[in-house]
């Protein structure tokens, strides 16, 4: 029942929310659509739209699949069938849908209403479908762009279909774009991942063509997004200014008891939480996205979704849209979806594992061991080339990931540590080591049966590789999986670091088959030779061991591997030559789009912290030191009435002594944390590492002064949603 509690008030709330039912659409008979039926039906479809003739059918997917441009009248054609397709499905408004680097999209919407001879009609013209014009300047470009400078282009992406959003009371046209300065400069993440994909298919393609495989005319790379998220009630989330402002919270008590028991990961899904999942899926599924998987993740209160597989450009998009219909759905059954990778201290943050692999035009996985992959040379050789992308462009690889967010879950024992790494299974790396020492390659006999000894459960298939959690890039059977991806990560960025590395091998990789196969080398023994050259160079980037482990630290130091652990240090190899010149040489970047992007996101780090120190310490002037301070009070009268009559205090007294000093030390440590804030100076790289080394451990000192506050003081005091709060009531 209502009280005069606002915290008792929320807790009611949450607890007795109504699950939200939703409508199911169904046939003429009334019976309930097969996913099947409604699947992608907010997605235009070039095959079925009668409009467009078979012959411009053919071309749109032509080029899509290379670097050819579309015949400006065919585009006209494909205008038309758009708008109509958008008029049957009531749409009024149409935008270029983009990928600025804020790290999320971006979209602003014209009417398809116009104006011909006074008279009013729906039109979108082939210029409005192939090109828009946002403003360059208000969106982040490292300084590429004056303020004065305002335009930029916004070119529409042939490979990505065309969809639409439903709003309360109409429903809105996206365009896939890229997103471009006036000058080129690519300003958006989509861009660089679409030269990334087309430099790995031509590589690729060349080197199976090397080996004798002439019919192979492209190559796909193909990835599957696993995102994490948690789920807390509206009525928490809008009285914790840290989580609003900052995704996570700055502060929090942990409870007694969290994720020891393992009994949230894979257990039944709360009925309210279930409500919220499977109108996710019904939403995705329109949108043709392949959601796949849904269950309770390790942490209370978190979960995961992942989807099928799909090309890598459209992976990318369809995830950013995945992240932005998880918050919306999560609204409407009064949830709020958190997407950061730590929201909660003391538990399991939230990734997002980014699954990689390629496949040719015949769909033939180029990862798939088969069931002999020690016969398989040209299998092994794909995983030794890729081992070495990893080995040499670590340093890259884990600039890609870095985040302000991904900072506090990189390492914190339940993900990968920020040393790049690679695990093989027990059955590539047997065979690994074999070519690495020149021995005939043998049958690891890995792929047995495992009998469980009661008749009533059938016979498993042993895997040719166990699972390595700790691992941040991972061999998991027949793909890679790169599991140091944050939960937030707009995937186009790291993918296209990842695209890149392993073409810039492939292509020296070709130089070298070529020069060998033209000397006379057999096509067996040259990829023999390759992938022995490869794995002796990279061996010492694959650990198959825990990650987690400091032993591993010790060891990897050993080996020579880099440990980047913050952000700030990261970001810098966007600017060190050495570095990045395999990505200006590969045409995925340009040197001055990466040095935009190294400003762009350091400047974002920085801002983001600066937000996150100014939140704090509100709270603590706000909330934590007012309740402590109604809570001294109440012991203070206590202590002085006890000794009024002569009675002990002692007890109260050491409460008293305790909280008086958390609160002298809390308030200390906030006005040095304030006065640090104003004082900072410097280059924008020295601002960032002061933030990292030295500003940051003091938040984590205030933070734990509020923490020891939150355990004395009474619950009845206490103004902030505690940890039990967020996490447990649903």
């Amino acid at each position: 029942m209502p009280t005069q509690d606002p915290r008792k008030n929320n807790r009611y709330k949450a607890s007795h929310r109504e699950n939200r039912i939703i409508s199911r659409l169904i046939d003429a008979q009334g019976n309930p659509l097969k996913v099947s039926d409604f699947y992608g039906s907010n997605v235009f479809d070039i095959q079925k739209a009668k409009e467009i003739p078979e012959k411009i059918r053919k071309e749109l997917i032509n080029v899509s699949e290379t670097s050819k441009t579309l015949n400006p009248e065919h585009a006209e054609i494909v205008a038309t069938a758009v708008v109509k397709w958008a008029n049957d499905n009531g749409v009024t408004h149409f935008c270029h849908w983009f990928q600025p680097l804020t790290g999320g999209t971006a979209e602003k919407h014209d009417a398809f209403f116009s104006l011909e001879n006074g008279k009013a009609i729906e039109k979108l013209s082939v210029s409005q479908l192939l090109q828009g014009e946002p403003d360059a300047s208000s969106f982040p470009n490292g300084g590429a762009r004056s303020t004065f400078e305002a335009r930029g282009y916004t070119s529409w992406d042939l490979s990505s279909p065309i969809f639409i959003t439903e709003g309360p009371n109409g429903k809105t046209l996206c365009i896939p774009t890229a997103f471009v300065s006036y000058t080129g400069e690519a300003l958006d993440i989509k861009t660089p991942l679409l030269r990334s994909v087309t430099n790995l298919n031509e590589q690729v393609t060349q080197f199976l063509n090397l080996v004798g495989e002439d019919d192979i005319t492209n190559v796909n790379v193909n990835v599957g997004c696993e995102q994490e998220y948690f789920l807390i009630d509206k009525s928490f989330y809008y009285e914790r200014p840290d989580i609003v402002m900052s995704g996570r919270t700055l502060l929090g008590s942990s409870t007694s008891r969290n994720q020891q028991l393992d009994d949230h990961y894979f257990g039944a899904i709360p009925d309210r939480v279930m409500g919220y999942m499977q109108e996710l899926d019904f939403e995705l599924y329109k949108l043709g996205i392949p959601a796949k998987t849904r269950h309770n993740e390790v942490a209370p209160g978190q979960f995961e979704i992942a989807p099928i597989f799909c090309e890598a450009n459209l992976a990318a998009d369809q995830n950013q849209l995945m992240m932005a219909i998880i918050k919306s759905v999560a609204h409407k059954h009064n949830f709020v979806a958190l997407l950061h990778e730590k929201p909660f201290a003391g538990i399991n943050g939230s990734g997002k594992h980014v699954n990689w692999s390629m496949s040719d035009c015949k769909g033939r996985n180029l990862l798939d061991p088969g069931k002999t992959p020690h016969e398989n040379i040209l299998f092994l050789a794909n995983i030794a080339i890729v081992i070495e992308a990893v080995r040499r462009h670590s340093k890259v690889l884990r600039m890609s990931i870095a985040s302000q967010g991904n900072d506090h879950r990189l390492g914190a024992n339940e993900a990968p540590p920020s040393i790049i790494s690679i695990f093989l299974g027990e059955t590539l790396d047997k065979i690994m080591l074999q070519l690495k020492m020149g021995k005939k390659l043998t049958d690891p006999n890995i792929n047995e049966s495992l009998n469980l000894g009661a008749s009533q459960l059938v016979e498993l298939e042993k895997d040719n590789t166990d699972r390595n959690r700790t691992s941040p890039f991972a061999f998991t059977g027949n793909r890679f999986e790169f599991r140091a991806v944050g939960s937030s990560a707009a995937v186009g960025f790291p993918i296209s670091i990842l695209n890149t590395a392993v073409a810039n091998i492939y292509k020296e990789s070709n130089a070298i088959l070529e020069k060998d196969i033209a000397n006379g080398t057999s096509v067996e023994d040259a990829l023999t030779k390759l992938t022995k050259r490869w794995i002796t160079n990279s061996y010492q980037v694959v650990f198959n061991g825990d990650g987690y482990s400091q032993e591993w630290v010790k060891e990897a130091e050993i080996r020579g591997l880099p440990n980047l652990k913050t952000t700030a240090e990261a970001l810098k190899v966007l600017i060190n030559p050495e570095q990045i010149k395999f990505l200006i040489e590969n045409n995925t970047f340009t040197e001055r789009e990466l040095s935009m992007r190294y400003h762009v996101l350091t400047e974002r780090y920085v801002t983001l912290r600066e937000i996150e120190f100014t939140t704090l310490m509100g709270l603590v002037n706000q909330h934590v030191l007012p309740s402590a301070i109604t809570y001294k009070t109440q012991l203070a009268q206590i202590i002085k009435s006890q000794k009024d009559v002569n009675l002990e205090c002692s007890t109260e007294l050491e409460i008293y002594k305790k909280l008086d000093f958390a609160m002298a030390s809390l308030y200390a440590n906030s006005h040095n944390l304030g006065e640090a804030l104003k004082s900072i100076q410097g280059s924008e790289q020295e601002v960032a590492d002061h933030i990292a080394n030295d500003l940051m451990s003091q938040s984590e000192i205030i933070a734990d002064y509020c923490n020891e506050i939150e355990k004395i003081v009474p619950n009845s005091c206490w103004s902030l949603p505690t940890y039990y709060d967020m996490l447990f009531i649903k």
